[in-house]
């Protein structure tokens, strides 16, 4: 489900309404829809595995307490959860980005320069789903994240279209955004060019990363404490 749906939107979507939009920002609108697609799928697999299968492990199954046995620190398995999120969400990332070459949708010498910028952001919504699973007490508890945080964070990121499109007070809040910081670093690539200003969405998302994962151990401390 992870690779299937932004694969179905990407092909549904992309030829669909391409035929109708034909251009977004003088580009054609599967091209355009390519970025965005790569990092809505990386973004999905990344908090589906750092919520769901860890939740599964740490609370259903009792695996992290059976690993506590051994001599390793709580904060060791949220670290492993965290890289296993974020390698598993690159495989839907790396996904997205053989089929937008193999349907010829983008074949640009920049395109496998998407992949750090897949991984960069595994690594900031597995650190974010960690966080949603220290506060969970059931499986329910994940619907108001992917209904509340993640659908409208998809809406406002530029993954369908472009953010300067929304008015102003939305776009100000679009620009906070760790999805809106990996679109705009992937959508260039897809386009055959390098990102115009780097700099400041790569450093949005490496402090995404760095806080989430911070503040995910601090909330499964507690957790385990109570």
């Amino acid at each position: 489900g992870n690779i299937a749906d932004p694969l179905i939107i990407l092909v549904a979507f992309g030829y669909g309404l391409g035929r109708l939009l034909q251009q977004v920002d003088g580009v054609p609108y599967i091209v355009f829809l390519a970025g965005g697609s790569m990092c809505m799928s990386t973004m999905m697999a990344a908090s589906f595995e750092s919520l769901y299968s860890a939740f599964s492990r740490m609370h259903v199954q009792r695996t992290w307490d059976s690993l506590l046995n051994a001599p390793i620190e709580l904060d060791d398995i949220v670290i492993a959860e965290w890289l296993w999120a974020a390698s598993k969400s690159v495989l839907s990332g790396i996904a997205i980005i053989a089929v937008v070459w193999l349907l010829g949708i983008s074949r640009e010498a920049t395109l496998p320069l998407a992949l750090p910028v897949v991984a960069l952001t595994g690594l900031v919504f597995g650190a974010i789903g960690l966080c949603v699973n220290a506060l969970a007490r059931g499986y329910d508890f994940f619907t108001y994240y992917f209904t509340l945080v993640l659908t409208p964070m998809i809406f406002l990121s530029g993954v369908y279209y472009p953010v300067a499109a929304l008015p102003d007070w939305l776009a100000a809040i679009a620009g906070a955004l760790p999805l809106a910081a990996a679109v705009e670093l992937a959508r260039p690539l897809v386009l055959g060019a390098l990102p115009q200003a780097p700099l400041a969405p790569l450093l949005t998302l490496l402090a995404y990363a760095g806080g989430a994962l911070y503040l995910a151990m601090i909330l499964t401390r507690r957790r385990f404490v109570a």
